[in-house]
C-alpha cells in the first residue's frame, strides 16, 4: 500500500476554514488553498492514495514494460514520489540491476511526477520525454526505489502558460540509492501537450 499524504477537511462550520492539502476536484475544479472559507465537497476530492492507485493503473495498462518489471508507487507526500522495482523482474547476469531497468525507473518516475502536477492542478496532457541524461555511479543490489522531488512554485510556474500556449516543459531530477550512497543520478525533460478538442 503506498505512503501518500494526509487530506484533512474538518466539517465545515459557518465562518470557519478547511484545510484541503493539494486536493484536485475531480471534475477539474481546483480545491480551495488552505484556509478557505469554502467548505469542502468531500464527495468529488481525489486522494492522494486514488492519484497514486490511478498511476500505477496507468503504467501497467499503457506502458507494458512498466508492469513487467512490477514497477510500483512506493509512496507520495505531495512533493516526493518513490517508485519502486523488484529486483527479481530487473537484474542482469550479475545479479545487480539492469542499467536498462534503472533507466526506465527513473524515465517513469519523471513520467509519474508530471501526471501527478498535472492532476493536482486539473490539467490534462500527453506527457512525452524531450530530453534524458543519466549517470550510473554505483551498483544496484536490491530493489530499484527511485525518488523524484518537486518543486510547487516551480510546477506552478511551468504551468502558467499552458492553458493559452498548450505546451509546458518541466524539467525532474531523480536518484536511486544504493544503501546510503546515490547509485544513479537521472535528469529528463518533460514536455506535456494539451488534449486537441
Amino acid at each position: 500500500m503506498p505512503r501518500v499524504g494526509t487530506l484533512r477537511v474538518a466539517q465545515p462550520r459557518l465562518g470557519a476554514t478547511c484545510d484541503c492539502a493539494f486536493a484536485v476536484h475531480r471534475d477539474n475544479v481546483r480545491a480551495p488553498r488552505c484556509g478557505s472559507r469554502w467548505p469542502c465537497d468531500t464527495g468529488r476530492v481525489t486522494t492522494p492514495a486514488e492519484l497514486t492507485a490511478e498511476l500505477q493503473a496507468t503504467w501497467h495498462r499503457d506502458i507494458p514494460p512498466a508492469a513487467a518489471m512490477a514497477i510500483e508507487v512506493a509512496g507520495y507526500d505531495g512533493r516526493t514520489l518513490a517508485v519502486r522495482a523488484p529486483l527479481s523482474a530487473n537484474r542482469n547476469v550479475h545479479g545487480t540491476a539492469f542499467a536498462g531497468s534503472l533507466f526506465s525507473v527513473c524515465v517513469l518516475t519523471g513520467w509519474g511526477a508530471t501526471w501527478l502536477a498535472l492532476r493536482e492542478r486539473g490539467l490534462a496532457g500527453a506527457i512525452v520525454v524531450a530530453d534524458s541524461q543519466i549517470k550510473y555511479r554505483k551498483a544496484v543490489s536490491g530493489d530499484l526505489v527511485c525518488h523524484c522531488t518537486t518543486e510547487p512554485q516551480s510546477l506552478d510556474a511551468a504551468f502558467a502558460g499552458f492553458a493559452e500556449s498548450g505546451r509546458a516543459s518541466l524539467t525532474h531530477s531523480c536518484t536511486i540509492d544504493a544503501g546510503d550512497k546515490l547509485a544513479v543520478a537521472f535528469e529528463g525533460t518533460y514536455v506535456v501537450h494539451a488534449p486537441h478538442s
